[in-house]
């Protein structure tokens, strides 16, 4: 997946894992899936948490920022919001 799709893959990682991580009967290695499910659903939180943060902002003060939010946009709308 890389790092660009690296949170998306921490969420997968949950998901997949979560059962045997905390669902199934006790055995050797899950304290480690435990650990690993954990992290990354921490991971996954705060990389959504920030994207969320994000967004807002950029779209409530875009048209604040002049140039910078002009050059930061992938489409430029017309006139004051």
């Amino acid at each position: 997946g890389g790092f660009l799709l690296l949170p998306f893959l921490w969420l997968v990682n949950v998901v997949w894992f979560f059962r045997e991580a905390f669902l199934a009967p006790p055995f050797g290695e899950q304290p480690r899936i435990k650990r690993y499910v954990l992290r990354s659903a921490l991971g996954a939180g705060l990389w959504g948490l920030g994207l969320g943060v994000w967004v807002g902002l950029f779209q409530t003060r875009r048209s604040q920022w002049g140039a910078l939010g002009d050059a930061l946009s992938f489409t430029q709308p017309m006139g004051e919001p």
